[in-house]
């Protein structure tokens, strides 16, 4: 796969109920990627789609038909080098959370180490 770029992370309503919270992608041209294994399609809207893995039903890809894969972040396996540069939508997101807010971290889960944000 080519290098990659800035995650996005969008808040918007589709984007939402779709993950439960928002989702966090990364550009990358089609021509400069390799899928293995099945996709499932749904046509989200007139404008765009969005792909599953067709075996355990993760969210993967959105795809408005620019030429580029819109990759979910957190499904890409190892270490990404990845950074996120912005929030979109951020009008839309949910109530309970803002970002920059600083939070607890841990590491695994809240009975394990906390970590640096």
């Amino acid at each position: 796969m080519a290098p990659l770029g800035a995650v996005t992370a969008c808040h918007c309503t589709q984007c939402r109920k779709i993950t439960g919270h928002h989702s966090a992608a990364v550009p990358v041209a089609w021509q400069a990627l390799t899928v293995t294994g099945d996709i499932t399609w749904f046509e989200s809207s007139e404008a765009a789609r969005r792909g599953f893995c067709g075996r355990c039903g993760s969210y993967l890809i959105w795809e408005e038909h620019d030429g580029l894969a819109y990759l979910s972040a957190g499904a890409i396996d190892g270490d990404t080098g990845m950074r996120m540069d912005g929030h979109i939508f951020y009008a839309d997101k949910g109530d309970y959370y803002h970002v920059g807010e600083m939070l607890p971290c841990f590491a695994a889960g809240r009975s394990g180490p906390e970590v640096a944000p």
